[in-house]
């Protein structure tokens, strides 16, 4: 099923409205909300992620026939790019209740360091934890880079908007870097597994809202600042979105 094939718009038009902020290195505009809210971004959101993993040959993490109803998913963003186009997204999971919710759990399930990742999120569940999944940018998107940010930062903004300190993520070693820009850190004590297959050398990676301005890049902490006082503004009906969001697209 290729991206083009389910980017059309469905009839039953905008929902209930999104969260908004620009990015204002990329120029993008990006829109935060439920499944529920805005269908048909959502839908566009995970084809981006799906043409994304199977670029690298990975589509089954992403797990899209059981993900794509939303219902796991309680927040998702889309970057737009002015010819409304999605050019990023990334989704979140969450704030979770036990340990056995989290998806990581299931990644690390028969390895070393299970252990150590079950105790790592029950000790924080109290305060709240999210979890993020299926991060992408397209890959010929103009300001890519900006856009890896950006999507990192949404990750900050996420933890905000759902009441939770911590967000978790799994990502490979050599692309847990594009994370750490956002006050991301590596928890090297979890050994790393290979998932989902033996090409890729998985790491978990936590944010702490309290102190993730303090690690992120300095260049990072004034745009989230603005961007928190743009999505405090309130919902805003999201634009219509171009039929064709064009491929392949890369993930993050």
């Amino acid at each position: 099923m290729s991206l083009e094939a389910i980017a059309v718009v469905p009839e039953e038009g905008p929902g209930e409205g999104m969260l908004r902020f620009r990015d204002a290195v990329s120029g993008c505009v990006f829109y935060v909300g439920t499944p529920e809210a805005h269908p048909a971004l959502w839908r566009l959101c995970m084809a981006g992620a799906l043409d994304a993993y199977r670029e690298f040959g990975v589509e089954s993490a992403l797990e899209y026939d059981s993900v794509i109803n939303g219902r796991s998913t309680t927040m998702f963003m889309v970057g737009v790019d002015s010819d409304g186009r999605v050019v990023a997204g990334v989704r979140a999971q969450g704030p979770y209740r036990h340990v056995d919710e989290a998806h990581a759990v299931v990644e690390w399930r028969g390895h070393v360091g299970e252990d150590v990742l079950r105790r790592s999120i029950a000790d924080r569940i109290v305060d709240g934890v999210i979890e993020v999944k299926s991060g992408w940018v397209q890959r010929d998107a103009p300001s890519r880079s900006a856009l890896r940010a950006a999507v990192a930062r949404g990750i900050v903004h996420a933890t905000g908007l759902l009441g939770a300190r911590y967000a978790v993520a799994t990502a490979d070693r050599e692309l847990a870097e594009l994370w750490r820009c956002s006050g991301a850190t590596v928890t090297w004590r979890i050994p790393e597994v290979p998932y989902p297959d033996d090409r890729y050398r998985t790491v978990v990676l936590w944010w702490d809202r309290n102190d993730c301005r303090a690690i992120a890049d300095e260049s990072q902490a004034p745009l989230l600042d603005a961007e928190q006082i743009q999505l405090a503004e309130g919902l805003h009906e999201a634009p219509d979105i171009a039929s064709e969001n064009g491929r392949p697209a890369g993930a993050c």
